[in-house]
């Protein structure tokens, strides 16, 4: 009796940091990059400063979540000069609002290592519902969790109209979350 109670706790024990485990973003091996076209071309950027959590749950997807930021005055397009514009108050207004945050509502199992996600994306003080779906592939010490979204930069009030500048934003993510 003694031995499958010691058996029973090992698998335990050895199981469940494999299906549920407390991860943290890792800014340095993550991207979040956006594109918007401008002018006719596209014009892409990005975002570092990466923080938050990230509870992926393989075994019950339901269980996961993530609530992870970035940092506004990161934003980085390759110009110095356009950098700059967009953290003020017209566009990002970095002072005021210095984080664009994601955070789920709900994760739910598609097919094999795909999964969907309901989440309020929050930017320039405006919070919206976001869908999109998501590959977790397992990485040493995590996951690396890639999707990609779309959005209309005017629902969250970022730049003005523009007959020049889209309104649609493609966002592509890839964070690693490690232990």
């Amino acid at each position: 009796m003694r031995r499958v109670l010691l058996l029973t706790a090992l698998i335990l024990v050895f199981t469940i940091p494999l299906t549920a485990q407390q991860l943290k973003p890792v800014d340095a091996e993550s991207k979040i990059v956006f594109a918007i076209k401008n002018m006719g071309a596209d014009v892409e950027g990005s975002l570092k400063g990466l923080k938050g959590v990230v509870q992926l749950n393989t075994a019950d997807p339901g269980k996961s979540h993530f609530d992870v930021t970035v940092d506004v005055a990161t934003i980085s397009t390759g110009i110095q000069r356009r950098d700059n514009h967009l953290k003020q108050p017209d566009f990002f207004d970095a002072a005021q609002y210095p984080q664009l945050r994601i955070q789920s509502k709900r994760i739910l199992p598609k097919q094999g290592n795909v999964y969907y996600a309901e989440a309020t994306l929050t930017m320039h003080g405006i919070s919206k519902p976001i869908q999109f779906d998501f590959i977790a592939k397992p990485v040493d010490g995590g996951y690396q969790l890639t999707g990609n979204f779309s959005l209309n930069r005017l629902d969250y009030k970022i730049g003005g109209s523009s007959i020049t500048m889209s309104d649609k934003v493609a966002v592509s993510l890839s964070v690693v979350a490690k232990k």
